[in-house]
């Protein structure tokens, strides 16, 4: 005997809302009001300078791209998409870690492994996030120019491009070229 099509949605619609129900009540996300849940159309489109996109998976009621405020954190993100599934691991991931434009977040699920993944486009150094000692691991970077570059983000405001760093002293075109390939972010 087939199951009628519309009677099996309408089961699974049920299962989904009651799972998501049951997340709120769980992690006490009701307490707060979340932010409202982006469509597919608003995600489809351009982020203006206040919004970002990221790509959310794993343990969330709703998987996939979601925009969000440009100061939005990870708690931002798991809320837009729906919200954690029971089984979520939310203690291995920073739900308080800010987010960047084209980020992949992996929230885990009990079962599973090791800490949840916050991912950016690429791998390499943030010039806006980074502490001194990380800005040591980019080439021609020592101790010296890399509390240079923090002190000038932290004077001047966060670096818009990457051409930016020709404004810290001891940072010319030859240095950003060496550099140039380990940033990601501007």
């Amino acid at each position: 005997m087939a199951r009628d099509p519309s009677n099996l949605a309408v089961t699974v619609t049920g299962v989904a809302v009651l799972v998501v129900i049951t997340g709120v009540v769980w992690f006490g996300l009701g307490d707060e009001e979340a932010p409202p849940v982006p469509t597919r159309s608003e995600t489809s489109q351009e982020p203006d300078a206040q919004t970002i996109r990221v790509h959310i998976s794993g343990a969330v009621a709703a998987p996939g791209v979601v925009q969000l405020p440009s100061d939005a954190i990870v708690a931002d993100a798991v809320a837009a998409a729906g919200g954690a599934i029971e089984i979520a691991d939310l203690t291995s991931i920073n739900l308080a870690a800010t987010l960047r434009e084209g980020e992949r977040i992996v929230v885990p699920d009990g079962s599973q492994q090791g800490a949840g993944v916050i991912q950016g486009a690429e791998e390499g150094v943030d010039l806006n996030a980074a502490t001194a000692r990380e800005l040591e691991s980019l080439p021609g970077v020592g101790p010296v120019l890399a509390e240079r570059i923090v002190a000038f983000r932290t004077d001047r405001g966060p670096f818009l491009t990457v051409e930016d760093l020709l404004d810290v002293p001891g940072i010319g075109e030859s240095k950003l070229s060496q550099m140039r390939d380990s940033i990601t972010y501007p």
